[in-house]
């Protein structure tokens, strides 16, 4: 094949990346980790949504809590969706997509309390570390150290976060 057929094939072909790590590991780390990045948006979301439209005598505590949680959350989804291209997999296209892979549940009500939305994100956040730990060992099992040390970071985020919800809706 000239290096001209070899270009043109190599265009048109799907996004592929060699690995180092087995096909299956990138299968199956790949998928977890477009289903964290899938719940991270949502989370994301939902935080800004309760910051948004928080309300109370702690409006301003709250909603710079949330506000901050939320650019955490952002930040995370560049580094996940990332991770998953340079161990050679493919990562989510659209919002239609997250909504298909998403575990955190949206919240649309009209209105919630301080307490609940609080509350909320506390239940999520500790999901979240849950599923990011189900994730870091299949990282083990297939061998991947980097994704793996990317988790521990961002469990430690998650936790500090769920610990700071937790702590605001003590009485």
């Amino acid at each position: 094949m000239t290096a001209t057929a070899d270009l043109q094939k190599r265009q048109q072909s799907p996004l592929t990346l060699t690995s180092d790590l087995s096909s299956e590991a990138v299968r199956d780390i790949s998928a977890g980790l477009n289903g964290l990045l899938a719940d991270v948006f949502a989370l994301y979301l939902k935080t800004k949504n309760f910051h948004w439209h928080m309300s109370g005598p702690h409006f301003r505590d709250y909603h710079l809590l949330l506000d901050e949680h939320g650019d955490q959350l952002f930040a995370m989804t560049d580094d996940i969706a990332e991770r998953v291209r340079k161990i050679g997999g493919t990562t989510i296209r659209s919002i239609g997509h997250i909504a298909r892979l998403q575990r955190v549940a949206d919240n649309d009500a009209e209105f919630v309390t301080a307490a609940d939305m609080l509350s909320e994100l506390h239940e999520d956040e500790k999901a979240l570390t849950l599923r990011m730990r189900a994730i870091h060992d299949l990282c083990d099992d297939g061998g991947d150290v980097a994704t793996a040390s990317l988790l521990e970071n961002w469990i430690d985020q998650s936790q500090r976060r769920s610990w700071f919800l937790f702590e605001s809706t003590r009485r």
